[in-house]
Order: structure tokens, then sequence, then C-alpha cells
């Protein structure tokens, strides 16, 4: 992957810098939030490529950036910017006793599910262009499905460690490559015509998508925020099921077979026993031994259940309107 183009001055100013030696960087680097912080594609962006030097990184970015310091600075100060836009649009919930915490992310997640309306499309009445366009949103985290949450097993200890693991194992295809999620959803990219190689599209999300991964490397990259991981992911996981079933069926429909739909189908059954795991012996048990994060797991739930409402609210925005839910282009095929 290759630094992608710049959408404004943050993202100009940075890249700029990226695509030389590692060094220090002029200051003010980062304007001033914007009004929509969660959805603006500059600073998303931006966030994005700081943290991806910690994943795989740029072909064209000299890997001595990752820890520089002038360029953490750059990152905190977006950070900054980000958690506070999640912090007006995320109240967080009421802080539970440790052993009431998986009943209260059940509420959370059944308040978020009342209404489905992306997934519901999906299966029934979405064109093949749509369903490409959501796989291309889509691939801006499962092309490294599992790697943000990863993050977090070393910072955890008995219990929830093991618990994690047990989850992000079946993730990573209980060590089969051709097993791995993030390969099973390239097999779906290539079977829908579309290039799987890894940040074939970073070019055409909007800062809404970026900001779904963006929460996770947030919470993931920090061992501060480490509870807010776990709630994220019980989140995921205990959304999961319904709607990969549901978006299974949408291709089935089209005409599409296992090879493009086991993406989907292998999440009906795994998320269905992950969702327990991570709601029970991640969270709860891990509420359980350190009581003072309860409040930070709720609120990583509460977070990914949000960014995930915003980015669905703007894919059916577009559709309804007629329009593409990407960044204006035509879908390049794979190659």
């Amino acid at each position: 992957m290759r630094l992608p183009a710049p959408r404004g001055p943050i993202t100009a100013a940075l890249f700029d810098r990226l695509a030389g030696p590692p060094g220090d960087l002029e200051p003010p680097l980062v304007t001033p939030p914007p009004a929509r912080a969660l959805d603006d594609g500059d600073l998303q962006l931006a966030l994005f490529a700081c943290y991806e030097l910690h994943y795989r990184g740029f072909d064209d970015v000299d890997d001595g950036w990752e820890w520089q310091p002038a360029l953490l600075a750059v990152r905190l100060d977006l950070e900054r910017c980000f958690e506070g836009a999640l912090a007006r649009a995320v109240p967080r919930p009421p802080v539970v006793p440790p052993e009431r915490v998986r009943s209260a992310l059940g509420g959370l997640v059944a308040e978020a599910e009342r209404e489905a309306p992306l997934s519901q499309h999906l299966q029934r009445a979405a064109d093949l262009e749509q369903f490409r366009e959501f796989v291309v949103h889509r691939s801006i985290y499962h092309l490294k499905e599992a790697d943000p949450h990863t993050w977090a097993i070393p910072r955890l200890d008995g219990g929830p460690k093991a618990a994690l693991v047990e989850i992000q194992a079946d993730e990573y295809g209980g060590g089969r490559a051709e097993r791995m999620h993030a390969e099973l959803f390239r097999a779906t990219m290539t079977g829908l015509g579309l290039d799987g190689s890894y940040g074939a599209y970073l070019d055409r999300v909007p800062g809404v998508t970026l900001a779904v991964s963006n929460v996770m490397s947030l919470f993931g990259l920090h061992r501060a925020r480490r509870g807010a991981l776990a709630g994220h992911l019980a989140a995921l996981e205990m959304t999961s099921s319904a709607p990969n079933r549901r978006y299974g069926a949408g291709l089935r429909r089209l005409g599409h077979g296992p090879d493009v739909t086991r993406f989907f189908d292998e999440h009906v059954q795994a998320d269905a026993v992950h969702e327990q795991i991570a709601a029970h012996d991640l969270c709860a048990r891990l509420a359980a031994q350190e009581p003072s994060l309860t409040g930070d797991v709720l609120y990583g739930a509460a977070c990914a259940l949000e960014v995930e409402r915003r980015w669905a609210h703007h894919v059916m925005s577009r559709w309804r309107q007629g329009r593409t839910s990407l960044e204006e282009a035509p879908l390049a095929a794979a190659s």
C-alpha cells in the first residue's frame, strides 16, 4: 500500500513530510478541529495513516517514522480531536456493578439493533454494484480483521486474556492461513471482481468509514483504553451473526456461491459463540478483575455501535438519493 492522495490541509502537510526521511514536523500541522470530526475525511485519513505505521505501513514511507516523536505529537493532537468528537456523540453509559456488565452490554446492543436497514436492504433489494460498494467499505477493516483487538492480549491477564486469545485464534483461522477471516474476505472481494490487495480502496472510502477503523486503533494502541477495546470487541461480536446471515442471503439472491459467501457464512456460526465469550468471559470477567474499567467497557461498546450507526446511515442515505456511497470515481476491478 502506498500513501493515498491528500484530502485537505492536514493530510497534504502530513503526507508531504512522510514521503521524506523521518524528522521534525513544522507546527502547527493540525488545523482546528472540524465541526464534524467523525465524518471529516482529512482528519480521519491523517489519523488512519498515523495508525497504519503500527500495522503494515506504506511502501513509500520510511519505517523510522513509526516512533518519530514529532509524528507521535501530531497523532496525539489528532486523537484529542477524535476523542472529543466521540465524547460529544456518545454519552457514557451509566456505570453498573461488574456483575451487571453482561446485561448492560445486551441492553446497548438491543437498542442499536432495533433497526437494521442496511443489512436488510442488502439481503432483499441491493443490486450487485451496491454490494460491491459495501464490500469496499468493509475491506478497510476486514483485510486486517482481528489485528486492532489483538493489541489487548499482552495487556490482559488470566481469564480475560484467555477469552480474547480464544476469539482471536478463530479470527486467524486456527493457524491455517487459508481460513483466516481476512483471507476469506479477500476471496469475497475477488469473487465480486474487486481488487483484494491490502488497502486498494483507501482512496475511495469516506471519513466515516475510516472512523470505524480508527476507533479500534485508538483503543487498541493505548493500554489505558484496554477496557474500551474489550467492550468494542464485544459489541462487534454481539451484533454480527444476524447481519452476516443477511449478507450471505443477499449474495445468494444475486447468484453467488460459497466462494463469495463463505466469509459471511463463517461469521454466522463463529460469532454466535464469540459473543458469549466476549460478553461473559472477556468483559464481565475483566470488570470483576478490574472494577475501575467497568465504565470503559460499556463506553467502548457504545462507541462501536455509534460509529457503525453513522456509517450505515451514510451508506443508506446516499443509496436512497441514487448516489454512490464512496468517494466519486468508478470502482476499479481486480487486475
